[in-house]
């Protein structure tokens, strides 16, 4: 919460003589919420105590049979006689995690909005601020966005307090940097920097840390809006940071020297610097032996390879180079076409636009019927298309082919960078065809060369090229031989055995 530096002369300070007040006007300030309880007790004859707390946000539970119960014992403190000696006996007795003193207007009301307890006691001169938060979470659960075979089935939850306790139990390493960052005017949002201090290179921390402290906006309810900030491409289909909701991804990324982004209310977790070619890697890449990673990590590749060009070379072989074809295969494609009313243009089009309606109509209904709008939809749709001599037989094969091969790479974020370019060759192969989709290509390849991602260039390792970085790029070769840390970082590292 925030407040007008302007305006905090017009509060009251506690100095310990106006609890009565400075209550009231913490009650008015805040418009009397239901939810906020004051209790009010005499530890002694000369003594009056304030409890206040917001019952939504902390433990009342707590609070009432441990603070409340402790600070009823008459004797308590009856006899000390300073008020330093009243402060230290506070600290020093009160069975709770004491976090600090104030007497500032400002600091008590947003230690309130943290679900911390004031106690407010007449013979001292500071409220105490008490850590009784309690706030409704969501338990550890098996990430909902990457699914592997092996491995562990954890993934981040809403409160940052858990998802580093996650991240510590696998980097269990003194070197563990932990910087705490506020962001929203309104909100108050905590973001967590978190690096290993040995190992992230010092000047890409340093750039992590300017850009965050450079936020300025009013709410920040997810890692989407820190992203927003801190990407290094705002108008670009390609995404600087890596997101992942799994604690043994971050951990692993965090042991090559890279930096993540942690922020209170979201399960989503950034990482950086990235490069094109780790969007490709999944867990199961360090799960499964070198050979079988390798394989599945080509597959991607070739998907990648099918889900941006299919439709756009469908285009151009239907439109302006026949003779690339067979001559069977262009009498039978010729012979499904006959009838249908649109170019092929206009056919890929229409079936890729209705496969998008159907798949965010999927995503947005309800988790029982999205998956039967989504796959019987389709098939009845693209079967009702090719009855009716809308579309082609072929161009339905093109269409389930896209999609299949969309859903391939382990990046949500990517998957949907794949579709922004699928669109944007299917304009250039209805326009030029062959010679159009060349020159995207060429377009891409320079845009890409042109990124970097915190200072890393994004086609790294191959431009510029790193042969030793090449041992997790195309392949993956056992892990004996992955003995040394990505030369992206620029720093003499020690031997590594882990991801």
């Amino acid at each position: 919460m925030q407040i007008n530096a302007s305006l905090q002369d017009e509060y009251l300070h506690f100095d310990g003589e106006n609890l009565q007040a400075f209550v009231d006007q913490i009650v008015a300030f805040l418009h009397e919420p239901p939810d906020l309880i004051v209790h009010s007790l005499t530890i002694s004859p000369d003594i009056e105590t304030f409890c206040v707390f917001i019952e939504t946000l902390a433990d009342r539970n707590k609070i009432e049979r441990e603070l409340l119960h402790f600070l009823s014992e008459k004797t308590l403190l009856s006899d000390l006689e300073s008020s330093e000696d009243v402060m230290y006996a506070l600290q020093s007795r009160i069975p709770f995690s004491f976090i600090k003193s104030s007497s500032d207007f400002v600091d008590c009301i947003d230690s309130l909005l943290k679900g911390h307890c004031l106690l407010l006691v007449s013979a001292a001169e500071e409220v105490l601020i008490i850590n009784a938060s309690q706030t409704s979470q969501r338990n550890v659960t098996e990430p909902l966005t990457e699914s592997t075979v092996r491995g562990p089935q954890e993934g981040f939850t809403e409160d940052v307090a858990t998802n580093l306790s996650l991240l510590r139990k696998r980097v269990k390493n003194v070197n563990l940097r932990i910087e705490q960052i506020v962001a929203g005017t309104e909100t108050t949002t905590t973001i967590a920097l978190v690096y290993l201090g040995h190992l992230a290179p010092e000047s890409v921390v340093d750039e992590f840390r300017r850009r965050l402290l450079a936020i300025e906006i009013d709410s920040v309810l997810d890692s989407a809006y820190v992203l927003e900030w801190i990407q290094d491409r705002t108008y670009s289909p390609f995404t600087t940071l890596l997101d992942s909701e799994r604690p043994d991804i971050v951990a692993a990324h965090l042991l090559e020297g890279r930096v993540s982004v942690i922020v209170d209310g979201s399960p989503i977790v950034l990482i950086g610097p990235v490069t094109f070619f780790q969007f490709f890697t999944a867990p199961d890449d360090y799960y499964q032996r070198a050979d079988i990673a390798t394989l599945l990590r080509w597959l991607r590749f070739l998907a990648f390879i099918l889900s941006v060009f299919t439709p756009s070379l469908y285009i151009s072989i239907i439109s302006y180079h026949h003779e690339l074809l067979p001559h069977s295969l262009l009498i039978s494609i010729a012979a499904q076409r006959e009838g249908v009313p649109f170019p092929a243009f206009m056919e890929a089009i229409l079936m890729m636009v209705t496969f998008e309606l159907l798949r965010e109509a999927g995503l947005r209904m309800p988790r029982i019927a999205g998956q039967a709008i989504s796959i019987v939809g389709a098939l009845v749709l693209g079967q009702a298309a090719v009855t009716a001599g809308l579309v082609s037989t072929a161009m339905v094969i093109v269409v389930s082919v896209t999609a299949i091969s969309n859903f391939v790479v382990p990046s949500y974020s990517f998957g949907i960078t794949q579709r922004m370019l699928q669109f944007f060759y299917m304009i250039l192969a209805g326009a030029m065809g062959l010679y159009g989709i060349l020159c995207g290509v060429l377009f891409t390849v320079v845009h890409m060369a042109s990124i970097k991602s915190f200072s890393v260039p994004y086609l790294a390792p191959m431009a510029p090229v790193s042969l030793k970085d090449w041992k997790d790029f195309l392949v993956r070769v056992p892990r004996p031989w992955m003995r040394s840390y990505p030369q992206m970082n620029r720093v003499k590292r020690k031997r590594r055995g882990g991801v």
